[in-house]
């Protein structure tokens, strides 16, 4: 199908971003296939990120997991990994438990299978938002807890979050508030 020999390991990894970019997955996997192993192609970003992408859409998690956990990715990639590892995990969880799974039953698989080092940026997620994110949101809440519609939006696009989550996290703040308010009532009260 494809004539190995006059393609050179760069024109290989295009070839595999231009698949990936068109998202004909089914023709990537076949393209993939009949290349020869070799250390050289394994080295190309592009090139593991379509086997990948290969192994997920074809249920494969286990290959999936090796690839990731096995080769550093750079940032711009790390996003759409971490994307699959999670759905990876997800899916079969679901499998296994016959069902969707809810939001608090997909914190618990985060939280027993941590993203790779080789597909992280580093940056410490903590309650599921990045810290510059959350001390973005903190900010705003100090000038005002009570967004408008607008301004959650602004914020949305500041952020990287949809506003629904953007108004979630002022909800949830302006209750934690409530109920830390109350407890050192309720403690002075006593004192």
């Amino acid at each position: 199908m494809f004539p190995l020999p006059m393609f050179t390991a760069d024109q290989v990894a295009r070839v595999c971003e231009n698949l990936e970019e068109t998202g004909d997955i089914e023709r990537l996997g076949r393209f993939l296939w009949s290349l020869p192993a070799g250390e050289a192609l394994n080295r190309h970003e592009s090139v593991m990120r379509a086997r990948a992408l290969v192994a997920f859409h074809g249920g494969n998690f286990e290959a999936l997991y090796q690839i990731l956990q096995s080769h550093r990715f750079t940032r711009e990639s790390h996003a759409k990994l971490q994307d699959l590892w999670l759905d990876a995990h997800y899916r079969e969880a679901e499998r296994l438990r016959g069902r969707p799974l809810g939001p608090v039953e997909k914190y618990r698989i985060r939280k027993k299978f941590p993203l790779p080092r080789t597909i992280w940026d580093g940056e410490q997620k903590t309650h599921c938002f990045k810290e510059r994110t959350r001390s973005l949101l903190r900010e705003w809440y100090l000038q005002d807890p009570y967004p408008n519609p607008s301004r959650k939006r602004h914020l949305a696009q500041a952020t990287g979050l949809t506003p629904t989550q953007v108004g979630n996290w002022f909800k949830n703040r302006r209750q934690r508030d409530r109920a830390a308010s109350a407890k050192n009532s309720t403690h002075a009260a006593l004192h």
